[in-house]
């Protein structure tokens, strides 16, 4: 039985005789909600790798998480089979529930929805391409720098403020950085006080770091100011998901 039969028997067609013909019904009511399919399939003695795939999918589109999705798995084989799951149809399983889980993942929005900054996601998905067409043109390390933007710690006012304040803060910095760096550069979000900037090193970075730092130490003078510092890139790009993890984290006591 292929894959789309089996999703077509789990997802959209009812409770079926063959279940209950096949199974006990002392053990098909023992079995976990989804996985009929599964338990028909092993006390058939057919494989269970598709139903297990297809099961998977549906549970992570419910939220069921994958220690949970797992557990029932190995529920439904002690109960049909007193025995452990297969390899393969853990695998299957965790396929289709990871699949399903990666599919909503990737129908999120690169920007992050508070401040319409790019996310921390986009910037290291954006440097890894770089990295990968790097192998034959100038060292990224002296073409390209990151500029950090770093919000001094929030003195709350207030519930509305310690909630909200930081995000909207953010989004102001974040306004005074596109105005400096209005061309073709990265700015992400990365930490709850940072914002980075993938910029060209060139002979205008000094400058549009002078001016922006001018330009924030003026609208933030009431907010506590800002640090603005320049990171060079690594050299490998191995290196570079400890950089941004690095980056991300708040460094307030």
């Amino acid at each position: 039985m292929g894959f789309w039969t089996f999703r077509d028997k789990v997802l959209n067609a009812p409770p079926s005789n063959s279940v209950a013909a096949t199974l006990p019904e002392h053990v098909r009511v023992a079995l976990p909600p989804a996985f009929e399919a599964v338990g028909e399939a092993l006390a058939a003695g057919r494989t269970a790798t598709d139903a297990c795939e297809v099961v998977g999918r549906l549970l992570s589109s419910q939220g069921v998480s994958l220690a949970e999705t797992l557990a029932d798995l190995r529920t439904t084989y002690a109960v049909v089979l007193d025995a452990e799951p297969a390899y393969t149809d853990a695998c299957a399983l965790a396929l289709g529930w990871s699949e399903s889980t990666l599919g909503y993942l990737h129908q999120l929005s690169c920007a992050d929805p508070l401040t319409g900054l790019a996310s921390m996601a986009h910037l290291r998905g954006r440097l890894m391409e770089m990295y990968r067409g790097d192998a034959r043109g100038p060292s990224l390390r002296d073409t390209y720098a990151l500029v950090v933007v770093e919000a001094s710690s929030p003195r709350p006012a207030g519930l509305t403020d310690e909630v909200f304040g930081g995000d909207l803060r953010m989004s102001r910095i974040g306004e005074s950085v596109r105005s400096v760096f209005s061309g073709a550069e990265t700015i992400c979000r990365v930490g709850p006080r940072r914002i980075v900037v993938l910029a060209g090193r060139n002979e205008s970075l000094s400058r549009r770091t002078t001016l922006l730092r001018r330009l924030l130490d003026v609208g933030e003078i009431g907010s506590g100011g800002v640090r603005i510092w320049v990171e060079s890139l690594p050299s490998a790009n191995d290196s570079v998901a400890s950089l941004l993890d690095e980056l991300s984290r708040d460094q307030s006591s």
